[in-house]
């Protein structure tokens, strides 16, 4: 199940889970489409993996199973 991180990486902008702006790669590190678009080339800063949108948990799965709150910030976001 995917963990629905809730900012982008790159600028720690809040990406919450219903938020068709989100961007993800295989290893869930989440960015916002404006930094993917901008900064990062369609590609994951950390795993050089590509960046896909995040698919919207339906509502009642939402409140069985939430998001996460733990935010997360990579060291180097545009290498």
């Amino acid at each position: 199940m995917l963990e629905l991180r809730p900012n982008c990486e790159c600028c720690d902008k809040d990406l919450p889970p219903d938020s068709p702006d989100a961007r993800i790669c295989s290893f869930e590190c989440t960015f916002c489409v404006e930094c993917v678009e901008t900064t990062l080339n369609h590609r994951c800063p950390n795993c050089e993996g590509e960046l896909v949108r995040r698919p919207v948990r339906p509502a009642a799965a939402l409140a069985r199973h939430p998001a996460s709150t733990t935010r997360h910030l990579s060291a180097s976001p545009t290498r």
